[in-house]
């Protein structure tokens, strides 16, 4: 993912990049947990697997003054956000799916404790939410976990260095979490490693002390309430100590750039990296890595920028591609690609030029890849040859990639209108403009809606445009 600083009338180029996560390199199937994984799968299809809404039925709104760059990811009770606000102040929300909940928020965490920008989905692994933070005009990141409970702190991984910055989510697989670190390259952290001054400790055990240390922190704020109110200061987590798993390996490190998610299947470690033209640095190319050692197995060249990262299905791996990145102003003349290479070596398996950019990832079912693009269109192809199937025409510029369930398509364009299209001939089903009754909340789209227990979650993002720092929304639509 890659960005820029947020001013007032200028454009934010946000690349949107969360986590993926695989058990083998023949057979790509829903994993058993799938918020640990980018948009549900490594097919990226933002689904559980389950049908989505057949109408745009809104279960419920939440407004905030944030906007939601990354898509939300979703749990069986909960949806996690995370959001910018002023002054690029980061914002992850947990949230109450429950149409007839009394709060919507079960908990917020931000500053103090996130003092970088937050700007991509969270990876939700065994009880715990794995993200990065930093974004394109800041040097130096750490990788966050917390108790997804509570929103308490379990570990943090400091990656220092000019350009690193975690604009993209982790992928947790077997234990390793992985993930692109910008000029840090691909980093790859052992989940069941974790150091605690400098001694090796069980998670366990980590967890216990921190909660020890925690309640004696709070149990003082409280004595010193009673005796000086005005002077007692609520206690904060960076009062204690701080956690960190062990690094397993690191590949790429100030020759890549790599914002978008990893993927991972069996022993293989799929990451795109982009060269950048301002900095003149980076490897526009698609590299798959030996996940044990990060060794580089092969490397193919790519002639665009692979900002949505790879997606796999079976024995191809399929990367969309933008000459810009998530910026407005640089519609016009976008141009994009989409390619399919086989994991095994790496050699192209085919390749098609898009009179537009394709900014997000690409969406894969057993037969069609599913490609949003600047220029308004949902474009599917044929899987093993490239043959264009279909084209759906939004009339308005995409930047999220679309979720897709059953025989359905749901995609948000720029404008803030959820489209419904029919997966077999790209034909509309319904739209829901979310400017319109009954969200009323104008906004843009850049993260893909999210499907979970046959209900679409999409949030919206205000930083610049028409509409720029007006309120911002998390719309739940379903059937029921």
């Amino acid at each position: 993912m890659k960005t820029h600083a947020v001013r007032p009338h200028s454009y934010v180029r946000i690349f949107i990049i969360a986590v993926s996560a695989l058990a083998a390199v023949k057979s790509v199937t829903f994993a058993a947990e799938p918020a640990a994984t980018y948009r549900g799968d490594s097919r990226r299809t933002g689904s559980d697997g389950k049908a989505g809404p057949a109408s745009p039925n809104v279960l419920w709104v939440w407004k905030s003054t944030h906007h939601f760059i990354a898509a939300p990811v979703a749990s069986q009770d909960h949806l996690f956000v995370s959001g910018l606000g002023g002054f690029n102040v980061p914002l992850l929300a947990r949230l109450n799916v429950d149409p007839k909940a009394a709060d919507r928020v079960a908990w917020i965490k931000t500053t103090p404790y996130l003092k970088l920008p937050a700007v991509s989905s969270p990876a939700l692994h065994d009880g715990k939410l794995i993200f990065g933070d930093g974004m394109h005009q800041t040097d130096g990141a750490i990788l966050h976990c917390l108790r997804a409970d509570k929103g308490r702190m379990a570990w943090q991984y400091p990656i220092p260095g000019n350009l690193v910055h975690l604009e993209g989510s982790p992928t947790v697989s077997e234990g390793r979490v992985y993930l692109g670190g910008g000029a840090a390259g691909v980093i790859c952290v052992d989940l069941n490693r974790i150091r605690l001054n400098d001694k090796e400790m069980e998670a366990a055990a980590i967890e216990k002390l921190l909660d020890a240390q925690w309640a004696t922190l709070q149990a003082k704020y409280e004595e010193d309430k009673k005796k000086n109110p005005d002077f007692a200061v609520p206690p904060s987590e960076d009062d204690l100590p701080k956690p960190s798993p062990i690094l397993a390996w690191q590949q790429g490190k100030d020759k890549w750039h790599v914002d978008a998610p990893v993927a991972v299947a069996g022993d293989r470690v799929l990451a795109a990296s982009a060269f950048l033209e301002k900095e003149k640095v980076g490897d526009r190319a698609l590299f798959c890595l030996n996940s044990k050692t990060g060794d580089i197995v092969w490397r193919a060249p790519l002639r665009v920028n692979p900002w949505g990262g790879p997606s796999l299905s079976g024995d191809l791996v399929v990367v969309g591609g933008s000459t810009i990145g998530y910026a407005p102003q640089q519609l016009k003349g976008a141009r994009g690609a989409i390619a399919a290479y086989n994991l095994s070596d790496g050699k192209e398996k085919w390749k098609k030029d898009v009179p537009a950019g394709i900014v997000s990832c690409i969406a894969l079912t057993k037969d069609l890849a599913l490609a949003t693009a600047t220029d308004g269109k949902v474009r599917a192809f044929d899987l093993q040859t490239g043959e264009r199937k279909w084209i759906y025409d939004a009339k308005t510029p995409f930047f999220a990639p679309v979720a897709v369930a059953g025989s359905v398509v749901y995609a948000g364009d720029l404008r803030g209108v959820v489209h419904a299209i029919n997966l077999a001939d790209g034909t509309a089903k319904w739209k829901l403009d979310l400017a319109a009754e009954p969200v009323k909340a104008p906004g843009m789209i850049y993260g893909g809606p999210v499907l979970h227990n046959g209900r679409l979650y999409v949030a919206t993002c205000n930083l610049e445009g028409p509409n720029a720092r007006q309120p911002t929304v998390v719309v739940c639509i379903g059937d029921k």
